[in-house]
Parts: C-alpha cells; sequence; structure tokens
C-alpha cells in the first residue's frame, strides 16, 4: 500500500512522522514522494497557529480535490486538540488525536476508523506513550532527529502546545542511546529534540538532566555530531555549558534560546518564567566561554499591550547580545489561550513593522558573524546534493570542491567570505 506524507511544524513533528512512516512500512506499507502515486496520504498537523490549523485545512481540502481516491488520515497536535472538527471534513476517513505513530500505522493499513474520543487535549495525550521502537533512520536527510521527551509543563500565554503535546515526559537514557547509535549509522549529526529539552530527566524514577544525558550520548556514541534543539537560557546549566565548552566537534557550539521578548512588562504577561536580565546574563556567560557561538531566539512582537519602550528594550538587548539568527514573528491570537482574551492588542501594522525592524538588525549581525569567521577553521555538515552544509555555530555555506562520496557527510576546512557568503574548501 503506497503512502504519502505530509508534515506541518516543528522537528518533533517531522520526527514523529518518521515514526509513523517506519511503523506503516513494517506493516506492510510503502512511502512515495508523489501523493498522485498514493493510496492513502497521513497529514500530521502543527496547532501552534491559528493560521496553523488553518493550513492543515487547506492541505487537506487540496489534497482531496486533485486526489479524490486517496484515503487521507490525520494525526498530530492540531488532531490533539480538534479530532472532531477533523473528522468532519470530506475526504478524511480516520482521525488519531495525537502522535501514536503505532495508531496512525493501524489506521494506514487497516482502514479501520480510530475511535475518536472528545475529552480535552490533555486528558488525552498526557496518557500517551514517548516510547517504543527505535527510529533507524530520518530518510532522505543527512542530519538526524533525536526526540528525547515530549510535552510541556509550563503555562506560557500564548502557547497551545502544551494542550496538544501534554505534560513534559522523557523517555529513558538507554533508550535514547540505543536510538542515537541506530541513527548515527545513517547520519553524521544528530539533532537532540523535543517540546521542552530543557525539562529531561526531571519526571525520571532516577532523574536526570540534559546535561547529563549529552555526557552519556557523546561518551556512548563516537564518530558522530550531536546539535541542541531549542533550549531555554535559564536550563542552560553548569554542566551544559562546560560539555558546550570542551567537548570539541562532538557537540555543536550553536543554541537556539527563546528570548519571546526582551521587556519585563510583556515577559510577565506571556507568564515567562525568566526576566530580562536573567536571559541576558546567562547568554553573556555562555558567550563568555563557548567560541565559536551561534545562539538564536524566537521573538514575539505586538504582544498584547507591548508598548514602544517595550519594543526598544527589545531592540536594545538583541543589539547587545551575540545572536547570529533571530525567528520572528508578529504576535497572532491562538484560540483557547491565555493571549487571545489580554486586552490592549497592538494593530497588526505595527506588529509587522517591529517584526521588520528586528529582522533586519538580526540579518546584519548574522552578516557581521558570518565574516569575522573568515580564515577560521570549521566543522561542516554538508547536506543534500553536497553544495551547502552547516557550521557548528549553525552558518549555512557553500561547500567547494569535490567529496569522494559525492554528497553528504562531515568535512573540516578554513572558511572564506567573498561575494556576501562564506564557502569551505572540502578535500579532494
Amino acid at each position: 500500500m503506497p503512502v504519502f506524507y505530509h508534515t506541518f511544524g516543528c522537528k518533533a513533528n517531522q520526527y514523529d512522522t518518521e515514526r509513523m512512516r517506519q511503523e506503516a512500512e513494517a506493516r506492510g506499507a510503502s512511502t512515495v514522494e508523489d501523493p498522485g502515486a498514493a493510496d492513502v496520504c497521513v497529514v500530521n498537523t502543527c496547532t501552534v497557529t491559528n493560521q496553523a490549523d488553518a493550513g492543515a485545512r487547506r492541505y487537506i481540502r487540496r489534497m482531496r480535490r486533485e486526489h479524490p481516491d486517496v484515503r487521507i488520515v490525520v494525526a498530530g497536535c492540531s488532531a490533539a486538540l480538534r479530532a472532531d472538527e477533523y473528522s468532519r471534513m470530506d475526504g478524511v476517513s480516520q482521525v488519531v488525536a495525537g502522535h501514536d505513530p503505532m495508531a496512525v500505522a493501524a489506521s494506514v493499513v487497516g482502514a479501520r476508523p480510530v475511535q475518536i474520543e472528545l475529552r480535552t487535549g490533555l486528558d488525552r495525550i498526557d496518557t500517551e506513550s514517548i516510547g517504543g521502537a527505535l527510529l533507524r533512520e530520518r530518510r532522505g536527510a543527512t542530519r538526524g532527529w533525536l526526540k528525547v521527551q515530549d510535552g510541556c509543563d509550563r503555562k506560557c500565554s500564548f502557547c497551545a502546545t502544551r494542550l496538544a503535546r501534554g505534560a513534559s515526559r522523557s523517555r529513558l537514557p538507554e533508550e535514547i542511546v540505543a536510538e542515537a547509535r541506530a541513527l548515527a549509522r545513517h547520519h553524521p549529526e544528530l539533532v537532540v529534540t523535543g517540546i521542552h529539552i530543557g525539562h529531561y530527566g526531571l519526571d525520571l524514577a532516577t532523574p536526570s538532566t540534559l546535561g547529563g544525558l549529552l555526557a552519556m550520548l557523546i561518551e556512548a556514541v563516537p564518530d558522530v555530531r550531536f546539535r541542541l534543539g531549542s533550549v531555554e537560557a535559564t536550563e542552560v546549566d553548569d554542566l551544559l555549558l562546560n560539555l558546550l565548552a570542551t567537548s570539541g566537534d562532538r557537540l555543536a557550539t550553536h543554541l537556539h534560546m527563546p528570548l519571546q521578548s526582551g521587556a519585563d512588562p510583556v515577559l510577565r504577561r506571556m507568564r515567562r518564567w525568566h526576566t530580562r536580565e536573567q536571559y541576558r546574563r546567562r547568554a553573556l556567560e555562555i558567550a563568555e566561554r563557548v567560541a565559536p557561538l551561534g545562539l538564536g531566539a524566537d521573538v514575539i512582537t505586538g504582544f498584547p499591550g507591548e508598548t514602544e519602550e517595550d519594543h526598544a528594550d527589545t531592540m536594545r538587548l538583541v543589539e547587545e547580545l551575540p545572536f547570529t539568527y533571530l525567528h520572528v514573528f508578529p504576535f497572532s491570537p491562538r484560540d483557547d489561550t491565555v493571549a487571545a482574551a489580554l486586552p490592549d492588542p497592538v494593530p497588526q501594522r505595527v506588529a509587522g513593522e517591529r517584526s521588520r525592524e528586528l529582522r533586519n538588525l538580526a540579518q546584519t549581525k548574522g552578516a557581521a558573524h558570518g565574516r569575522a569567521r573568515s580564515g577560521e577553521r570549521a566543522a561542516v555538515v554538508v547536506e543534500g546534493d553536497g553544495a551547502t552544509g552547516l557550521t557548528e555555530d549553525y552558518v549555512r555555506v557553500t561547500v567547494s570542491g569535490e567529496r569522494p562520496d559525492g554528497a553528504s557527510g562531515l568535512v573540516s576546512g578554513r572558511l572564506r567570505y567573498a561575494g556576501d557568503h562564506l564557502y569551505i574548501v572540502s578535500p579532494r
């Protein structure tokens, strides 16, 4: 049975899709890259914004219109919160209200309708297993995803992900090590991902930490580079900082630390648990010890009640800290969140202008970082057809020269800056 997969959203969703694919293939299904050649289309949805929900619905309607004979199975975060809505859509034959790869595989192969339990997302998802068969490969990709936990215990006022993903649940360290060994056979770099990886291990019978897990992985799985996914600044503890500073090529010197705002009044309305100064202090401590450092962050502009002074505070903080890139989003109200009902909305035009200012600043800082790296050595994971790759500090570079294997892998060399971009000459 040929199956086509379409994934919306984050690395955790992409990892889940790979697990779904693997479980379906274990039951006799095959994977196709052309929806026109498929009998089944699995749509793994995202619910980070109302627009993400709408995007999934548009895609399903388009699939139904262009491929009326394809059976559609819907799963993922949006399905976890809106299972009944998807079940009523024309063309949807099954809905898996969550991320369980075995339930998706059973829906794909068995063609049996999945029972939709119309309970709250937390009631349903908190019991969803995070274990199961090990993922062996992220097919068609150089870098592999290694999901170490799921769910989130924080209650940011703008976020619906915790409703869709449930409470923080950690995988056992020995299971993660076994999966990393399997993935390392196919991928020179593994990205440690999840929904809130900074809370890794807190719920285990023998509590652990993200730093403890990384130390174990570095020792147990040689010949692969690890890279951290998104992690909060206040959750980069001293052990993790020491690993970043001293592990050489084993742990990429790159952190993506969500900021959301550089103004304390906005952070309080967002129900973030750190202050501007706490974030600032830790970022500077990290930058003092880790080099070269790729530092990124998420920022939301136009959050309800954000003033011009609040925006100016965010601009000043971004200017001061050694960011190399930002992901900037104008605020978009998300149903069922506290932020959707907050007073003092900021006009979308203003939020958009503030976003452009921050993006321009981040682009300037990123370009300066790239120029500063010229002449320095880097370890680059080469992707795709071998034309580009990522440095340890998360800089996209052009790869010049012929590779013996013709495509992906890890190469080391000296960076050069020309034509407004960096390149590296790989060894012949």
